[in-house]
């Protein structure tokens, strides 16, 4: 979970417990977390209790989520097709994608990446 997302949900600082493995950042920094808080998700019908981990970086996502959360849903991802799809009361529910959304994170992730290595050389 990202600081705007964090901060957008109301939580304190104090609302996190101890979490003191680092993580590797998709430019490949390590990134040490702040700490993790554990929160209920709603799909759909389904509510299942997960894991965040806060790290004070920036994203162009608020959150990412992991394969404890789709085995928890007993769900099934499809990237290609931008759907997870899982089982609900007898029935197949389905969450999709938002093809727009996801290339506004893309541009916007190219541009600040832009900017910091624009930044980066004029400071040297």
């Amino acid at each position: 979970m990202y600081p705007d997302l964090y901060k957008g949900l109301n939580l304190r600082p104090e609302d996190l417990t101890a979490y003191d493995s680092p993580l590797i950042s998709f430019e490949g920094k390590t990134v040490t977390p702040k700490g993790q808080i554990r929160l209920p998700i709603q799909t759909g019908s389904e509510v299942v209790e997960v894991n965040f981990i806060m790290v004070n970086a920036y994203s162009s996502y608020t959150a990412i989520v992991a394969r404890l959360w789709i085995h928890a849903l007993e769900a099934v991802s499809s990237t290609l097709h931008q759907k997870v799809k899982y089982p609900s009361r007898g029935q197949v529910e389905e969450i999709r994608g938002n093809q727009a959304m996801a290339k506004q994170c893309m541009v916007a992730a190219i541009s600040r990446r832009s900017n910091a290595e624009s930044s980066a050389s004029e400071n040297l």
